[in-house]
């Protein structure tokens, strides 16, 4: 019985933890629209959006992709990134779009204005898809 007594405050604790990736701080409804790559207009239609915890998801040019992502805001780790296999003339944008999105590290949402960064200067912008 004490062990049990004991244990109540550390389930309660692991209960009332929010999520602290950048799924905690964004709508799991929302979809962000990529408006610029690297300081340039991205001229391809892709999306991001976060649907639960440690999950990501979108539609690149061609595909639809999904992944992980477990890092604590600011940070993002995407992870294990997949995508369906279809073909398209865009398939360039997309490669270009899921390399960038691997090698993102931090991310920042600011309204309706959501910027992925690294260390190495590259940059997305994505903008609040409306509905």
């Amino acid at each position: 019985m004490r062990a049990f007594i004991l244990m109540i405050p550390l389930l309660l604790f692991d209960a009332c933890q929010e999520d602290e990736s950048i799924s905690g701080y964004v709508s799991s409804e929302s979809t962000w629209v990529l408006s610029e790559l690297d300081g340039a207009p991205f001229s391809s239609s892709a999306t991001i959006s976060f649907p639960e915890p440690g999950r990501v998801e979108g539609q690149a040019p061609c595909n639809r992709y999904f992944g992980n992502q477990q890092a604590p805001y600011p940070w993002i780790a995407l992870s294990e990134i997949g995508a369906t296999k279809m073909a398209c003339s865009d398939l360039p944008a997309e490669a270009e779009f899921l390399k960038a999105l691997e090698e993102m590290t931090l991310v920042e949402v600011s309204g309706e204005t959501l910027i992925m960064s690294n260390d190495a200067g590259r940059e997305m912008v994505f903008r609040l898809a409306q509905p």
